[in-house]
């Protein structure tokens, strides 16, 4: 399944979406299974005629005959998601960056107590979305996706978040950052659930092990690439992997194609 991957267009939404994919219903001729692999992202996907099931690590995306629109938020996750597709099928997926999302939802703590949850956050978002499904040409549903969501803009005030969440992606250890903003390793912990539903800890590995893939090509060989990502030793960069992929690192590496936007191993 080849899926084409946009960058907004638009210079605000830069600053919030990394990107988002559209999948046509004529674009699958199977079923498809995959893996998708933890990141920090929050990823809102959204469907047309589907019946949509969702269970603890895995969505089903089934057919419906009805005329009807489903949607789902992915964000605490640190296993990897099973998604079944099935053949008859219209998807919008967008990749929001940490805090992204945050600037457009108020009530994201409630939706962050689970790794998969139904998603429905405005009183016109499924009108919305089947208007910009059934609109004809890429271009013009684009265009209308992105014009949706500037429309929800709130521009809201995360800059002590934003500057935490900088000292978690550096080498900064967990109890030097909370003294370093004068707050508790508790309030610390508190602030990312809220706003990005994981712990430090979590963003921190999870961050750790998504840099790894987008190093492995400037990396000769899977020592360099753990230095390289920050791992502290051979071991941690096996058991981090292996949490996150079910493969050890050069088993991923062999098995799933990280030169691509959706990094995914299809079975």
């Amino acid at each position: 399944m080849e899926v084409q991957f946009y960058k907004p267009s638009s210079e605000i939404l830069k600053q919030y979406m990394e990107g988002f994919y559209f999948i046509d219903k004529k674009a699958i001729s199977e079923v498809i299974k995959y893996w998708t692999f933890p990141n920090n992202y929050c990823i809102a996907a959204v469907y047309q005629h589907t019946d949509l099931i969702l269970e603890e690590n895995k969505i089903v995306v089934a057919a419906s005959r009805q005329n009807n629109i489903a949607s789902s938020l992915v964000s605490r996750y640190v296993r990897p998601i099973e998604i079944i597709q099935h053949a008859v099928t219209d998807e919008i997926t967008i990749y929001f960056k940490p805090l992204g999302l945050n600037q457009f939802v108020d009530d994201l703590p409630e939706m962050f107590k689970a790794d998969i949850v139904s998603f429905n956050p405005f009183a016109d978002y499924q009108e919305k979305m089947a208007e910009i499904f059934n609109t004809p040409g890429r271009d013009a549903q684009i265009r209308k996706l992105e014009d949706y969501w500037l429309s929800k803009l709130k521009y809201n005030d995360f800059s002590l978040a934003e500057q935490l969440i900088a000292d978690v992606q550096s080498d900064l250890k967990i109890n030097d950052i909370a003294a370093k903003h004068k707050i508790s390793r508790q309030y610390l912990n508190r602030i990312f659930i809220q706003h990005i539903g994981k712990s430090p800890s979590e963003f921190r590995k999870i961050h750790r092990f998504r840099n790894a893939i987008s190093e492995k090509q400037k990396s000769g060989n899977l020592t360099q690439l753990s230095y390289l990502a920050q791992f502290y030793d051979q071991s941690h960069f096996i058991r981090d992997f292996r949490g996150f992929t079910h493969f050890t690192p050069s088993d991923f590496f062999g098995k799933v194609d990280t030169g691509k936007e959706n990094v995914w191993f299809v079975f």
